[in-house]
């Protein structure tokens, strides 16, 4: 019977692996550089460029056909009919124009004006008929001087190739007045085919150092023509001796450090190489680097999209290094180091979700350079990056997200860089008092009055933390690893139970009125649908505090399924809608993934499979927001293989749905993991069930251990929702067990400003929790009911549960003159309400941040209010507040007048006071106008604020006729009642 049993056994063995299918890995059929499409990107609002690059090189060769706006990041976009020159520096898929230095054009009149004055100028019509682009490659015709253009690059150097129609007439432009404001330059010939110099300039970076060594091919005819149009060392004109007419190459190499850098950096990468053999390195690098994933699929357009999505991730950071080992630092020093690579433009808000976890995997010796980078930053600059470009912090966009970046490489086993000096770094970050960390890191979560993108900020401060918590204990550091996990729970301070939703605390009541559909300075680029769900670290904690995940789920549907309207301020990186749902823009990019946490993972398979179908295509505007130096393509390259990161620094990927019937990632380390769908079509985007490395996978998904070890992860599809990830036990984790907190109390319902009474409701997110407070510190009282307060008051509280408390947090209440009211006789702008009406007279102030939706705006207007003292007054002074931030268009009122009145109908004059509103400041400042009043009666004031007819000639929006705004805040009034005197009685 024994040897009966073994032999059946072993025929089911056989017969099993016989049924597996054999998995090789993916092998390429055609060369990969082909299937880029640099095109992609360029319309819409991709924000991309198509000229030729490196793999993370420090030069992008493209033409510039747009000089300003928020389409024109790139320098290029492909609506555009003419083409001002061609420079050496662009961003990729940014939201703001920076770089474009160095501006070369040829034509065949000597001109200096660029023609888009509608004048006579360089630029040139061009067609996309004509114009080629590839990795390392771009070609177009001028049409205007039938010139025919080529370019192509290595790291830090470039060739232009140039043939001209005839050998009369060879003339090439250098501009370095080009674009962004300069401030300072140099043009210099050193020879009849070399020249030198720098450009220094001012936008996003606003002190941007860059040298360049230019050399030609033939000789100048005619030294440089600059002098006698006044243009010295800011434009010069080169005419050429080329009676063969052979195409004019022009070879340059560009450095941050120096002249002679950029001369070493084109002589080392470029020297006497051809125009082709460079472009033959250059393609041969990009075929080598795009092989890191290798795909199977039958439909070219998913081919162009995903090896045009990997090229966009392997564009930025930028090399920011000289082949000699120098580098310009964050302290605008030159340093020298030859043990990594150094680089520039992390654009962190957005990479640190997808784009550098995948560089964990494809790229770990170069992620391991990005963390020294950034390390070096910290040492230069004194803390690390949040978006650093050409050694300028830019102080854009939120978080600390250099942290998790460096927490996912080190605990995905990536090293070659100090970890103690790392987590050192890591805990600066977190310990600043700006950006609202002052308020994260007493009170828990960051107050509307406090700071501007309120929610947002606690929200990603929060997930940051988290990852210092990880890195923490995994160096066995428990006292710092206690210290950030309750930090990573801060999130449940800024969620309401009763809508569900992430919401701004103003004085610890939630802001009013709510709508989650308006777009507004308590979030980031978002409304609260778009960042509600942004709690990456701790997926089980939301579904608490949801409720479960039947209400979790529902959520989600409804984001999916809501309006695609948004109401409040126009954001325009809010694009690429389903319903609420913005993959456009980076807080939405996990959403889709979290159905696989809460049991429905067919739900997530659907809505991925949706997005990368009708979000990504193989067009100019393909992409369904700016590009963001690689996140909106990580996103597709990750989920077009099936899964995600949607919490990095932690080890799992989250299965969605394949894309490709076969995909092999080529790790650094020699092995290989290949993905394979079975059956998989349109139809079929459901997982039936799945099998890595020949057994069943009961859990919607893998490990980075998995990947990294080398394997085989195999899809079997359907053409309906199957069963497979739908018990609790096969769903992913993700939760915070260790040293849960007690969430703070809210003012559910209240008025802080009041003229009778208010009753005060209170509440708490966590259930069975209770409350604790106090008035003017009395004895602290559980809380029951609500209560009643009719004078003015400071009301503390905290919450407790099984023994554990929430911190204290108090609240003062204001008690008004209940017969003043006011009457607002011009608009202030909705966007800037500061709560409506009587908002001047509810005796809140506003801080120095214009966003926290404490001052009242008024865009082009005057501001005239007057004021009712509902009796007659001996009136002491009267005071207005009023901000100046002219970054912003805000300025001071040019005047301000006040007025009294005994009758409401005729007004005296007091006074006014003149501003000096247009006078230049790079300062934001409150600014107090008093009128002294000593005891005038009155039972009226009028105060009126005069807005600037015109900005002043030197702000960025006068040349638009742009309005100024002036920004006020609280109206007060010192005030004495007037004591009617006794009338005297007959003797």
């Amino acid at each position: 019977m024994k040897s009966i049993f073994i032999a059946i056994t072993a025929f089911l063995l056989i017969v099993s692996c016989s049924d597996r299918p054999k998995t090789t890995p993916a092998k390429k059929n055609k060369s990969l550089v082909s299937l880029v499409n640099p095109f992609i990107g360029t319309g819409g609002h991709g924000h991309t460029f198509p000229g030729a690059t490196m793999p993370f090189g420090m030069m992008q060769l493209s033409p510039d056909t747009r000089l300003e706006g928020w389409d024109g990041a790139s320098g290029y976009h492909y609506s555009d009919t003419h083409i001002y020159g061609f420079t050496h520096t662009h961003l990729s898929g940014t939201g703001v124009s920076d770089y474009a230095d160095v501006l070369l054009m040829p034509t065949t009149e000597v001109v200096f004006n660029n023609g888009s004055d509608g004048k006579k100028g360089y630029r040139s019509k061009f067609s996309h008929a004509t114009e080629k682009a590839e990795p390392g490659y771009y070609k177009v015709l001028l049409e205007d001087s039938n010139i025919e253009v080529e370019l192509t690059v290595s790291e830090r150097s470039g060739i232009h190739k140039y043939q001209f129609p005839t050998s009369k007439n060879q003339i090439i432009v250098l501009d370095l007045e080009h674009r962004d404001q300069l401030l300072a330059s140099k043009i210099k010939q050193t020879s009849r085919t070399e020249l030198t110099g720098y450009r220094h300039s001012r936008s996003w970076a606003s002190n941007q150092k860059l040298f360049y060594y230019i050399k030609f091919s033939h000789p100048l005819s005619v030294d440089l023509i600059a002098r006698k149009q006044n243009l010295t060392n800011r434009k010069a004109v080169f005419q050429f001796d080329n009676p063969k007419n052979e195409p004019i190459y022009v070879k340059i190499g560009i450095s941050a450090v120096d002249e002679d850098g950029a001369k070493k950096n084109m002589e080392a990468e470029v020297g006497d190489k051809t125009f082709d053999q460079v472009k033959e390195i250059a393609q041969s690098t990009w075929e080598k680097q795009l092989e890191k994933i290798v795909i199977e699929t039958d439909n070219q357009d998913h081919k162009i999209n995903f090896y045009t999505a990997l090229y966009h991730t392997m564009i930025a950071p930028n090399l920011y290094q000289d082949v000699d080992g120098r580098y310009r630092g964050m302290d605008q020093k030159i340093h020298t180091n030859k043990d990594f690579q150094y680089y520039t433009v992390f654009s962190l808000w957005d990479t640190y979700r997808a784009a550098h976890p995948l560089y964990s995997i494809i790229e770990r010796k170069r992620t391991s350079d990005f963390v020294n980078t950034m390390l070096a930053k910290y040492d230069e600059g004194g803390i690390l990056p949040m978006w650093d470009l050409s050694a300028n912090y830019t102080g854009t966009m939120i978080g600390y997200h250099a942290v998790p970046v460096i927490a996912d490489a080190y605990l995905k086993g990536i090293k070659g860089f100090d970890a103690e000096r790392a987590f050192k770094a890591m805990k600066h970050s977190a310990n600043k008092d700006h950006l609202g960390l002052k308020s994260y890191k007493s009170l828990g979560f960051i107050p509307v009055e406090a700071e501007s993108e309120s929610v947002s900020k606690t929200l990603e401060y929060a997930y940051d933390d988290w990852t210092i918590a990880k890195m923490a204990q995994a160096l066995d550091k428990q006292n710092d690893y206690e210290t950030y996990i309750k930090r990573a729970q801060h999130y449940k301070n800024v969620f309401d139970p009763e809508t569900k939703f992430m919401r701004g605390r103003f004085k610890n009541t939630w802001t009013s009125p709510f709508d989650p559909y308006e777009v507004n300075y308590n979030y980031t680029e978002a409304n609260a649908w778009q960042y509600s769900f942004y709690v990456p670290q701790d997926v089980s904690g939301l579904i608490e505090l949801m409720g479960g995940k039947e209400i979790l789920e529902a959520q989600l549907d409804t984001l999916f399924t809501a309006e695609s309207n948004t109401a409040g301020r126009h954001m325009q990186d809010i694009t690429g809608l389903i319903g609420q749902y913005a993959h456009g823009n980076e807080p939405s990019h996990h959403m889709a993934y979290l159905y696989n946490f809460v049991n429905k993972p067919y739900k997530t398979q659907e809505r991925v499979h949706q997005i990368l179908t009708t979000l990504y295509k193989n067009d100019p505007d393909g992409i369904a927001g700016n590009e963001d130096c690689g996140q909106m393509s990580a996103w597709y390259v990750f989920s077009a293989m099936g899964f995600y990161p949607v919490t990095p620094g932690s080890n799992d990927y989250i299965i969605g749905t394949p894309l490709f019937d076969k995909a092999t990632i080529n790790l650094e380390n020699g092995k290989n993991f290949t993905i394979k769908a079975f059956d998989l079509s349109d139809d079929n985007k459901y997982i039936d069930y799945v099998r890595l490395n020949g057994s069943r996978l009961h859990k919607t998904f893998i490990t980075s251990k998995d990947i990294l070890s080398g394997g085989i992860l195999e899809f079997f599809m359907t053409d309906e929702p199957s069963d497979w990830g739908t018990d609790d036990d096969e769903a992913p984790t993700s939760a915070i067990s260790d040293f849960k907190i007690v969430p703070m109390p809210f003012i559910a319902k209240a008025d802080i400003s009041f003229k009778e009474e208010t009753e005060v409701t209170l509440g708490i997110a966590q259930l069975e929790t209770d409350i604790f407070y106090t008035l003017n510190d009395s004895v602290y009282t559980k809380y029951e009911q609500p209560f009643i307060i009719s004078e003015a008051s400071t009301l503390k509280m905290y919450a407790e549960k099984e023994d554990e408390k929430s911190r204290t947090i108090a609240t003062e209440f204001f008690k008004l003159d209940s017969n003043r009211t006011i009457t607002l006789q011009t608009n202030y702008a909705k966007a800037y309400s500061a709560g409506g009406p009587n908002a001047l007279i509810d005796g809140v102030k506003g801080t120095k941040d214009h966003r926290t939706g404490l001052w009242q705006g008024y865009e082009g207007e005057d501001v005239l209010a007057i004021i009712d003292l509902g009796e007659a007054k001996h009136v002491q002074k009267v005071s207005i507040n009023v901000l100046q931030d002219q970054r912003s268009w805000i300025f001071y009122p040019s005047e301000v007048f006040c007025y009294t009145s005994t009758d409401g109908n005729t007004y005296q004059f007091i006074g006014k006071q003149n501003l000096n509103a247009s006078k230049r400041s790079e300062d934001v400042d409150i600014r107090t106008i008093t009128f002294n009043l000593k005891g005038r009666t009155a039972t009226h004031l009028k105060v009126i604020a005069k807005k600037m007819e015109q900005l002043p000639k030197w702000h960025p929006g006068a040349k638009d006729n742009g309005k100024s705004w002036i920004f006020v805040d609280e109206i007060s009034i010192e005030s004495q009642p007037v004591i009617e005197q006794p009338e005297a009685k007959e003797m």
